[in-house]
Order: C-alpha cells, then structure tokens, then sequence
C-alpha cells in the first residue's frame, strides 16, 4: 500500500541512518546474535535483587526496540523479546568507557536507534530506584534496522482491520493478541497429546479431492495442469478418514486445514482447522464422552481450570454437560411438537403461526425441524449442551436411529449459542449410505450448491465392511474463541481471509 508524504520522509531518515550504521561497520542487518536468556527468565529469576543494587552477571538479550528515554547522559529503552519485555538501562559513562569510535556508543544509540528496531546488548542487571529490572548495557548491535514505525504507542491499533491485515503490527503491539495465539498453540498440542495418549493416531488425508464430501458445503474448485483434473480442495476429512477406520486403524484422528467456499463472519472464515476423529466399536454415547473428555482436558490446560468467563458470561465446561433432543429444545422454545406433524404443509402452518420463517429449500418436515431449532433455540444455548437425534434428510452420513424413525444418531455440541463440535454413530451400511448420497445428489442437481454428490470409491471401501464406529468433529477456532474470550474468529486465525483493501487511488490492494 502506497505511504503517505510523513511517512515517506521518516523512511527516508531511517535510511540515512542505517546508511550511517553500515559506515561504522554496525551494519544494519545482522547475520545472528546468541543471547543467554529470555526477559520473562530474567524477571523471574531475579525478584529478590532490590531497588538500586546491580548483579555482577553478565547477560545478552535480543529484542525490539519498543520505547526509547534519552536523558542527557541516560536513556532507557524498553526491550521486547518472546516472552515478555525489560528495560534497558543505557548510561554513557559505562558505554563509553573504552571507546574507539567516532561517534561512541552512547551517541549511536541515542541518534541512529529508533522504535522498531532490533538490538542485542550484553551487559549485567541492575535494579533502579524506581523498582524495574534492567539490563545495564556495556555493548550494543543493530540486528535489523526498522525503516517503517511502530504504531503509537498509546494508541496502538484503533483500525480493527488493519490488526487483520498486518498482523505482524497487530503482534508487535498488542500482549493480549500474542497471548491469544500462544494459548490458540497450547490447545493444539494439549488435544493431540491427549489423543495420542488414548491410542489415536494422526494420519493425513489429502486436501485436493476429487470429490468433496463429508460435510454440507460448497467447495472451492481448482485443476491439476499435468493430469488435467478438476478437484477441489478438501470441505472435511470424514470420508478418507473412515477409509482408514476400513482399512484396520481403529482409532484415528486428523487435526488440520479446511476450506469452504461460503462467506465471512464473526464466526466464519472459507479456511478453518478441525479435528476429526474416529473410534471404532464406538457409538455416538461414547463420542459424548470423548468430547467432553477432550476440551475439558484442554480447557484446564490452557485456562488452569473448567470454568471461564466468556464475553462477561460465566461458563462451565466441567462434564457432564446438558443433553437433550433437538425435538425437546424446540418444544421447549416454541411450544412446536414435530412429532405430531404429519407432512410439511401442517409443519410450515404451525411455524407460520408462530412467528418462524419457512424456507423454500426446507422441503421436509425434519428440514423444518432443523430451521425451528436455528431459529429459536440455537443461540440460546450458552452453557454446554448435546443436542441430539437429527432428522435423518439433514444427516445423511449419520447411522439411524435405533429407536427412533425419521432420525438418526447424532449430536451438535453448542457452547455460547455456537455450534463447537458435531458427531455420528457412523452409517456403515452402504446399500443405506448410497442411497442417502444419491439424494444428496439429486438435491445438488436441483440447485443446493452445498449437497454432496456420491464418491463412489468411499462407497466401495463401506463395502469391504466398516466396523461400528463413532465418528466426531470439532472446530479448533471456535474453541479458541471461547478459551480465550475472542468475540471474532479473525482473532484467533492470524491470517484470516479478508476483502482486497482500497487504496488512494481507488484500486485494490492485495487480498490478505
């Protein structure tokens, strides 16, 4: 994006200064630089020295340049690093001592260091009167020279989207945003060890497909040039992973990228990471479990503890959680029994009168059932909640009911009216399964873009006989969200997907 005069000048002086630095062979991009210790080491480490005393210990820390104080013979710099920040305590007497250049080193820091850049310094660790822990500097590097300014301090980052698109600034900036990522990272790792430790193993799918199924979406469509084959990539991981439950891997799981072709909000975005996992001689009871298992375990890793505060809502996610059949919540909601309806025009009346929007596309009691739910009662279930049995039209990859006719055995997972986690007992019949797929198809050719279609080599591996099995996935961003109280699923994808920016000109920018 193109600067604007101010900041093309300050470029230019940031220039001139690192020209100025490469003259007194300080040049201004380093190869490397070895320090000894991490800020948040060091904090910790060295509580007990008092205000005013130093410590005849010689450090080297790295970081970048966040606020900068010269006071005649004094300054002091404020150094962050990855795990935190601390001052640099920069007097000319020390730095001088046994100087040979011209300008010496105290003057170099104070006219050709600016905020932004990184530095190295050795030096021992002084405690000012004032109560902060500090670096006394006896040696300085330029690392890498900033040509282009830090936002304001106090300020930081007002434009939302900017924090979106240069991230990278929005990092730099912002503690609470690299604390979000740090714990979006924890949680990963916490999942998969968890898993790993049950006897799951992780096993890739491909992300270019030749048929996308799995899931309910539009796909985004690309061309393989060599083979001249269109695929798509990849709306969820289900139908290979289930190859794998086929092929004699009991349990297995996949955590990892997937790409829907749908629009953005609060809480979506086109590229998305999920879990996926399979058990096999499991049902959708025992999946309960599992997911309840999993994010508590992942939620005391991260938080400390089960219980959390979300968006000033508090939120317990110690097991058991609520259960309760999608048939139930909407009675509940809107005094609509589904079961009592006997073909769609008595449904789409009694929803009509109650006020409800009757879609078209919902062409079938069970499809009103669902749209019921969405309406009235989905964003009012903030507390963990399974909500169970689907109509078996909305679910055609899930086993039916074993007592119930017309739904099958599934559950959504909602925490804080959002959909966090959705699982079958699996269909593994694949006369049943077929059929299923083929009215997706149907349904697709009518004009539902998001329909699957039928993979014929999935089906073909359901006929070299799957064993019972519980099926279960879970959005890793939405998880994020609610562990570390992000309102927006932009917060917690470092790089979310956004509109091309305008530019002065009226042009487009990059897409970032």
């Amino acid at each position: 994006m193109p600067l604007g005069p101010e900041l093309l000048e300050l470029r230019e002086t940031r220039l001139e200064k690192a020209k100025a630095l490469e003259a007194l062979g300080q040049g201004p991009y380093a190869l490397n630089f070895a320090p000894t210790h991490q800020s948040a080491e060091l904090q910790a480490a060295h509580a007990d020295l008092a205000n005013g005393e130093e410590r005849e210990l010689t450090v080297a820390v790295a970081g970048r340049v966040m606020t900068r104080r010269v006071m005649g013979k004094l300054a002091f710099f404020t150094l962050l690093d990855g795990s935190g920040t601390i001052q640099l305590y920069l007097e000319k007497s020390s730095l001088d001592a046994d100087a040979t250049t011209t300008p010496a080193p105290f003057a170099q820091l104070a006219s050709l260091v600016d905020a932004g850049d990184l530095i190295g310094v050795r030096g021992s660790l002084r405690r000012t009167d004032r109560g902060e822990l500090s670096v006394k500097v006896q040696e300085w590097w330029m690392l890498c020279k900033a040509l282009s300014p830090l936002p304001d301090k106090w300020h930081g980052l007002a434009d939302v989207e900017k924090r979106y698109r240069q991230r990278y600034l929005d990092l730099i900036v912002s503690p609470q945003t690299r604390e979000t990522f740090r714990r979006r990272a924890q949680l990963v790792s916490s999942l998969r060890r968890w898993l790993d430790e049950r006897g799951f193993l992780e096993i890739e799918t491909p992300v270019l497909q030749s048929v996308p199924g799995g899931a309910d979406a539009r796909p985004f469509e690309t061309h393989h040039n060599a083979l001249d084959l269109p695929l798509t990539l990849r709306i969820a991981t289900e139908l290979h992973l289930k190859r794998l439950v086929v092929g004699g891997f009991e349990r297995v799981y996949e955590l990892g990228r997937i790409f829907r072709n749908e629009g953005t909000s609060t809480r979506h975005n086109p590229e998305f990471t999920s879990v996926e996992i399979y058990q096999a001689y499991a049902d959708y009871i025992e999946m309960m479990v599992l997911t309840e298992e999993l994010i508590a375990h992942g939620c005391r890793q991260v938080c400390g503890g089960t219980s959390i505060t979300y968006q000033g809502t508090e939120i317990d996610l110690a097991p058991p959680w609520r259960r309760a059949t999608m048939h139930e919540l909407v009675l509940e909601a809107t005094g609509l029994d589904f079961n009592g309806f006997a073909n769609r025009p008595e449904a789409a009346a009694a929803m009509q009168a109650a006020g409800l929007v009757v879609p078209e596309l919902a062409d079938s009691v069970g499809r009103l059932l669902v749209e019921a739910f969405e309406q009235r009662v989905e964003s009012n279930l903030i507390q963990p909640t399974f909500v169970l049995d689907y109509p078996v039209e909305t679910s055609p990859l899930a086993r039916s009911h074993r007592s119930k006719p017309g739904l099958v055995e599934r559950f959504e997972l909602f925490i804080v009216g959002r959909e966090t986690a959705n699982a079958f007992s699996e269909l593994i019949d694949p006369v049943d399964q077929r059929r299923r797929l083929e009215a997706q198809q149907e349904r697709r050719a009518a004009g539902d873009l998001e329909a699957q279609g039928v993979d014929e080599d999935f089906l073909q591996a359901l006929e070299v006989g799957m064993p019972p099995t519980g099926g279960l996935g879970i959005g890793i961003d939405r998880l994020v969200m609610l562990l570390t109280n992000s309102a927006s699923i932009r917060d917690v994808i470092a790089f979310p997907l956004l509109r091309p920016a305008k530019v002065d000109n009226g042009s487009t920018d990059q897409i970032s």
